[in-house]
């Protein structure tokens, strides 16, 4: 019964799916049906701007040679009546020396005009040769450290090709491009080479459409075929229902709030009509859970409190490698960076027990820069950055902190992870902004892989 049932429900979901495709088509029917009418009146009215444009040019062109002809007749007409009238007043003397010829001449010839070459190329007019959709190189193209780059090739060569351009949008859909999609297309213009590097990205959704097309002086071609790249990178928010009342959360900011736990007391005592306070789950602080992301067992009395000044991500590192940075403001007295298990109680402080392994900076009484496990310390011989990274690799036990912006390596821990770590925060009298979405860099990858005599040293707080 239960084989039927699942059965059945994979069948049900199938046809869900495939009604999906079916309206996604009928919608794509529909709107194509709407471009051809539009697309159609539009080409309809530049020929005939275009034609009109070119009447006016031959008009002006007619009006300007009729003046030119008026104006030699007056001339010429001038000159013989004047010649005419010379006999009047020639005497006998200077009639020897009187040149009879006429000094203009009645052949207009000069004026005439021959336009068989333009008449040709008037019939020879046809419409713009319009460039053909270029091909993704998918083998070409590279998706790395928070980058993409597209590579693409035209199917038969085109030497009147000007420009092309590009559209991209982020979608969290596998596959080929959805007609109906919330994020808008992003467009880059006047593209000269066969290939273009988007830099600087934020990776918060798991794919990326990209299409591209050709454009002479004219006029543009047909978008490629679309295509879908996978965009992998650690996206978390900050889960404010573990925060410490005095930190003010505000989805990947933080900042130290000293009226914090005095406001929370009086929200506290502001119950609806049955005595219950709403769920810091159903924050709007939240957002959309991820697949890794779930409720976490904290809220309301086990929320972090006393002296452990600390929030958690939201998002479960359970395996492969992840990376994130974080600004913190350098006036902070103390700021603290790492990961924990979500069995971090909620009076330990990051560093201080066995769940938990950080970078911390003390900026009050006398200023320090250490690395924290188990309670043990130690100094870092390091200038401390403003802006740190943190690098996770669940598998192999690692967890190292750069310099965000020179990747230096500050810090590596060398551990076996025993469960699931969150990304976790601390701050005292300061604040601090998380960057997510984030690839691990390159840079930090090769650091790695050479770095194991570096490292071991490193690493005398597993």
């Amino acid at each position: 019964m239960e084989e039927q049932r699942e059965a059945l429900r994979k069948i049900i979901t199938t046809l869900a799916m495939k009604n999906e495709e079916i309206q996604s088509f009928i919608y794509s029917l529909k709107q194509m049906l709407l471009n051809v009418e539009a697309n159609s009146t539009k080409v309809q009215e530049d020929l005939e701007a275009e034609f009109q444009s070119l009447f006016s040019v031959l008009e002006e062109l007619k009006e300007g040679m009729l003046m030119k002809i008026k104006q030699d007749r007056a001339s010429r007409t001038y000159e013989l009546q004047a010649a005419k009238q010379i006999k009047d007043g020639v005497t006998m003397a200077p009639a020897f020396r009187l040149s009879l010829k006429a000094k203009v001449s009645d052949n207009m010839s000069h004026l005439m005009v021959d336009f068989a070459q333009e008449r040709q190329m008037l019939q020879a007019l046809k419409f713009l040769p319009v460039p053909s959709a270029p091909v993704i190189d998918l083998a070409e193209s590279l998706v790395a450290d928070n980058c993409v780059t597209l590579v693409w090739r035209m199917p038969d060569e085109d030497s009147k090709i000007d420009h092309y351009v590009l559209e991209y949008r982020r979608t969290n859909f596998e596959g080929p491009p959805r007609l109906k999609e919330d994020q808008p297309w992003m467009v880059i213009e006047g593209i000269r080479q066969t290939e273009y590097t988007l830099t600087g990205l934020k990776f918060d959704m798991k794919y990326m459409n990209f299409r591209v097309k050709a454009c002479n002086k004219a006029v543009a071609g047909e978008f490629s075929e679309p295509v879908t790249l996978e965009t992998p990178a650690f996206m978390f928010r900050l889960d404010a229902s573990t925060s410490h009342q005095n930190l003010r959360v505000d989805d990947l900011s933080v900042e130290w709030d000293a009226m914090g736990g005095k406001v929370q007391d009086i929200k506290a005592r502001e119950k609806d009509g049955k005595g219950r306070t709403a769920s810091p789950i159903n924050s709007p602080a939240r957002g959309t859970p991820s697949p890794k992301r779930m409720p976490s067992g904290r809220g309301g009395r086990d929320r972090f409190t006393a002296e452990s000044y600390t929030v958690l991500g939201d998002t479960l590192i359970d395996g492969g490698e992840h990376y994130w940075e974080v600004r913190y403001e350098p006036d902070s007295k103390a700021f603290g960076v790492g990961v924990a298990y979500r069995s971090l109680g909620r009076f330990e402080q990051l560093g201080k027990t066995a769940a938990s392994w950080c970078l911390h900076v003390n900026n009050w009484l006398q200023v320090s820069f250490t690395a924290k496990h188990a309670n043990k310390v130690k100094v870092l011989d390091a200038p401390v950055p403003d802006c740190l990274g943190v690098h996770c690799d669940f598998h192999q036990g690692l967890l190292s902190f750069y310099n965000a912006r020179t990747k230096q390596v500050l810090h590596t821990f060398k551990t076996r992870f025993t469960q699931p770590l969150l990304p976790a925060f601390t701050v005292w009298c300061g604040s601090f902004q998380v960057t997510t979405g984030l690839q691990v860099p390159s840079s930090v990858r090769c650091l790695q892989k050479r770095g194991s005599a570096t490292s071991s040293s490193n690493t005398s707080l597993t």
